[in-house]
């Protein structure tokens, strides 16, 4: 089988994959770009991987006039500049001995070897340049059926790094068949190590969540995760039963992940939102519980969060949204309250002017925007 694509015949790609083949190494494309492009996902960037060993791979692109820049060194990739794109070229590596992040490792390793150390099948394929795909694992027919299996022994894949937990359901989510189920194995083993995640760093936790509830459909896998003990354990609290009906009700929404966080009604401490994401996760929440109209919702929140928060709410209540909300959000976002504080002045001032105005904003809002300046003028007894 082959691969082919943009990403494959772009000249950056071949000046690298040609710099190594050139000189006598292997040199393959690996892992998401050949995955993706199986499955006929866009590809964002590519990885390389190659018997050379680093200080080689730096040599050699100062030979062919490409920048070399040691960016992870340690763990042997070297990012090599071509044709203004970064690749990340990896030499091929065993792990001698893990440390749940951190690994001990070897340069010099063969191709299965590398391929032994990678976290799930679908990610151990390797492409050479002219697109043949090679499959030391038998991966191929795990990516094409959509099966998600850890290389090996999953208790051992997740002792390496136990972010991988999260991968594996996050992966889920992206790449796997939710009609086929979770693999058992992986499972267990995901539900056996759900206490280490505390061990990881807020910000990698964060990342994984923010991917995986930005899929497509993430409802089985937090399901799974749920089922698992995972979800509590990175969310304490949480409850996954309204996720589906949400995902059902947003219907091509854009919008997305922080909204179904919202959902999941769990305790956020944990997480490393930023000052941004952390505002607007609370004002979501918050109108869960409002009575507003969804037009009184878009004066509020803005169309972007006044939309999360009705379909939010009608999730919560396992209602569809009413009729027409969408287009009630918006006109909501573009509404300009009637009165300005100078209507009400000179005859009130201070603390005064401002209750009044508030208690005029609650009127217009509870009527759906539809009070005009006289009218609230005339409910606050000064028209």
């Amino acid at each position: 089988m082959k691969v082919s694509g943009v990403w494959l015949d772009n000249p950056g790609t071949q000046a690298v994959l040609g710099m190594l083949t050139g000189a006598g190494y292997q040199a393959l494309a690996v892992g998401g770009c050949v995955r993706n492009a199986l499955l006929g996902v866009p590809v964002t960037d590519v990885d390389i991987a190659t018997d050379a060993l680093p200080e080689t791979v730096s040599n050699l692109a100062e030979s062919a006039g490409l920048r070399a820049v040691p960016t992870g060194i340690a763990h042997g990739t070297v990012t090599v500049v071509a044709q203004g794109e970064g690749f990340e070229v990896t030499s091929f590596r065993h792990d001698d001995e893990s440390f749940g992040r951190h690994a001990r490792v070897s340069f010099g390793a063969d191709l299965a070897q590398d391929a032994a150390r990678r976290d799930f099948t679908m990610n151990a394929l390797y492409a050479q340049a002219d697109g043949t795909v090679i499959d030391p694992l038998g991966g191929l027919p795990d990516l094409l059926a959509r099966r998600l299996r850890f290389v090996g022994d999953a208790e051992a894949r997740i002792r390496e790094d136990y972010l991988r937990v999260l991968r594996f359901f996050r992966f889920h989510a992206q790449y796997g068949d939710p009609e086929q189920g979770l693999d058992a194995d992986a499972l267990a083993a995901c539900a056996a190590n759900s206490a280490m995640l505390e061990t990881l760093s807020r910000e990698r936790v964060t990342a994984e969540l923010r991917k995986l509830l930005a899929a497509a459909d993430p409802a089985p896998s937090i399901a799974a995760m749920a089922q698992a003990g995972v979800l509590n354990a990175v969310l304490p609290g949480a409850d996954a039963s309204s996720l589906p009906i949400l995902v059902h009700l947003e219907d091509g929404v854009p919008g997305g992940w922080l909204r179904r966080l919202a959902m999941l009604t769990g305790e956020v401490d944990g997480l490393r939102l930023s000052k941004a994401e952390a505002r607007d996760f609370g004002k979501i929440r918050d109108a869960f519980g409002s009575m507003h109209s969804p037009a009184a919702l878009g004066w509020t929140l803005g169309e972007t969060l006044g939309a999360d928060a009705v379909l939010g709410r009608a999730a919560l209540f396992e209602n569809h949204a009413p009729e027409g909300w969408h287009a009630d959000v918006r006109r909501g976002a573009e509404a300009q309250f009637p009165l300005k504080p100078a209507d009400l002045m000179p005859g009130l001032q201070g603390p005064d002017l401002g209750t009044a105005i508030r208690q005029a904003q609650a009127q217009w809002l509870a009527s759906d925007l539809s009070l005009g300046k006289e009218a609230l003028l005339s409910r606050l007894g000064l028209a």
